[in-house]
């Protein structure tokens, strides 16, 4: 019950971060290319490679803050649906090569970030 209680507070956090950094994203760079979408997922996969290593490498953190932060936090803050949907609506508009690069930038950024959040943690 606490692990469910864990994961519900951190999906309502991760939620609320999400559409507000997406608010505030959008009113920078404008909301003809899905910048908000992409800067969410790419934080998401930094700290899931950092979040990695202190929960399961080096145990610092116990299971209870897996579910909060892991499953609960980043799964509602970051999102493949939201991704998926944004990639649809450009193809759909004809923008085929800001679909192209948004999927590819995507892809290999939150990758590199989730590297580079592990690499991070395992060197400090």
């Amino acid at each position: 019950m606490v692990y469910s209680l864990a994961v519900a507070v951190g999906g309502a956090l991760g939620a609320v971060c999400r559409y507000w950094l997406m608010l505030w994203i959008g009113g920078l760079a404008g909301t003809r290319f899905p910048w908000g979408t992409a800067l969410v997922n790419l934080l998401g996969s930094l700290v899931i490679g950092v979040l990695y290593v202190l929960i399961s490498e080096r145990l610092l953190l116990s299971e209870q803050w897996r579910g909060l932060l892991v499953v609960g936090y980043l799964g509602a803050f970051t999102t493949f649906s939201t991704f998926s949907l944004d990639t649809l609506l450009l193809l759909q508009d004809g923008r085929w090569l800001p679909a192209l690069a948004y999927v590819t930038g995507s892809v290999l950024l939150c990758l590199a970030g989730a590297w580079l959040g592990m690499l991070l943690m395992r060197a400090l």
